[in-house]
């Protein structure tokens, strides 16, 4: 057997193959259990292997690239248009197996396990922060029950515990139970916030060692957390055949609807990474931030051409991270540092 082409659709427990052979032949088409997975391969020549890029195929990929075969990755939105009817396993599995041999099928590069650690840290600490912002949300709505707010702000809510804890909690007659509940409260938001810093620290201590991080970051509104997970994230920039292509990957490009010759653009596609495009996003508004205050730039200059326009801010803002997000493709795949007089000529 020879030139075989094989559909898998992963799942937590079974495994769905279709095997195709050089004449589009169905040689195997059957369910394996996750222990019997990797040994049907072994015994197979070197295949091409299309599977869907969930939340273990990157590990699965990387153990057949190892058996020497050829895996592919793909986004499950670019599969279902090869769904003929119905939804089963093995229609998927089949479906899978059409698609990865489509010349214009687009494919996700495979991930090491550093960079897969690395954005493992970058989701714990997102879901820490969200807990976070949940629990500040939860002691400001108690006490303000009881007439005690505080200014918007996560580091205005140490005074607002103060407050309750302190000579003005007994003065406002705070009760018993309600300072027990506000310690408890302060104390969760202490030690998440602790745990935070602490994956900051791993951040940033991977960011030293990663070129390509030390690199991005040399991109005004790109810090370090913006660094280590476009790293991470972006196995093989070479991928993209523009930053444009690198910024509609990541949903920061209009939404196209045009017929009939006539253009009409809408709001961004909001596709991709969700946590990378948000990092973008905010760098992007930090920029936007400093940019009057700041030195002279062109990349600044441009920012306050399209803030003098009467541009509304969140347009500007998502425009400058779509501006950032071609920037850092150029520095990716050129390997070399932000150049702000290039980016005034590209511009």
């Amino acid at each position: 057997m020879s030139g075989l082409t094989i559909g898998v659709d992963i799942a937590k427990r079974f495994f769905q193959v279709h095997v195709i052979d050089e004449f589009d032949q169905v040689l195997v088409n059957k369910k394996l259990r996750r222990a019997e997975f990797l040994a049907f391969f072994e015994d197979l020549p070197a295949s091409l292997i299309g599977m869907e890029s969930s939340g273990s195929a990157h590990h699965w990929a990387r153990a057949l690239i190892n058996m020497g075969h050829d895996v592919k990755l793909m986004t499950p939105m670019y599969v279902k248009p090869y769904v003929k009817r119905g939804k089963n396993d093995a229609v998927d599995a089949e479906a899978i197996c059409e698609a990865v041999t489509r010349p214009t099928m687009r494919f996700v590069p495979v991930k090491s396990v550093e960079q897969q650690s690395v954005l493992m840290i970058h989701r714990t600490r997102s879901l820490l922060i969200r807990q976070r912002t949940m629990l500040v949300n939860a002691l400001r709505g108690h006490l303000a029950e009881i007439g005690i707010v505080a200014p918007v702000g996560i580091e205005r809510v140490g005074e607002l515990v103060a407050r309750v804890l302190g000579h003005e909690g007994d003065e406002l007659g705070v009760p018993p139970l309600v300072r027990s509940i506000v310690e408890t409260y302060a104390q969760q938001i202490m030690q998440v916030t602790k745990e935070v810093k602490n994956l900051e620290k791993q951040l940033t201590a991977w960011h030293r060692t990663s070129e390509a991080s030390r690199r991005l970051a040399t991109i005004p509104g790109i810090g370090r957390i913006v660094a280590t997970a476009m790293a991470a994230t972006v196995a093989d920039p070479d991928a993209f055949q523009s930053g444009r292509a690198f910024a509609a990957w990541l949903g920061l490009t209009p939404r196209s609807n045009s017929s009939g010759g006539v253009e009409r653009n809408g709001r961004i596609t909001k596709a991709g990474d969700r946590n990378l495009r948000t990092l973008l996003v905010l760098g992007a508004t930090s920029v936007i931030r400093r940019v009057r205050s700041g030195q002279p730039s062109p990349l600044y200059g441009w920012v306050n051409r399209l803030v003098d326009t009467g541009k509304p801010p969140r347009l500007v803002t998502v425009a400058l991270a779509n501006k950032l997000a071609r920037i850092a493709w150029a520095v990716m795949v050129g390997k070399t540092d932000y150049q702000p007089e290039k980016a005034a000529l590209a511009a």
